[in-house]
């Protein structure tokens, strides 16, 4: 149910649009070609980032994102700003 919720307010948004065309990424949402937790996560690492660049303590700039994100826990927050995902394996 969360990804469905998700789903619709990131249609016609383009997180990735330092990458690809608005057009290209609202295909590829409305086809389910894009794994929306990534995008989601990769959003949280960028406000991080940019939070911190903005002397913002860790555990504020965590608070700050868990107020954005209330259905995860501010430990779940901490493990996706400080251990992004590896690529999964292909071979």
């Amino acid at each position: 149910m969360e990804n469905a919720f998700y789903t619709q307010n990131i249609i016609g948004h383009n997180p990735l649009s330092d990458i690809i065309s608005d057009d290209v990424y609202n295909l590829l949402i409305s086809n389910g070609l894009l794994n929306e937790v990534s995008i989601r996560d990769r959003m949280m690492r960028m406000k991080f980032r940019t939070l911190r660049d903005n002397k913002i303590s860790t555990s504020a700039a965590i608070e700050l994102l868990q107020e954005e994100y209330p259905y995860l826990q501010y430990e779940t927050i901490k493990k996706i700003v400080h251990h992004p995902r590896k690529a999964a394996r292909t071979s």
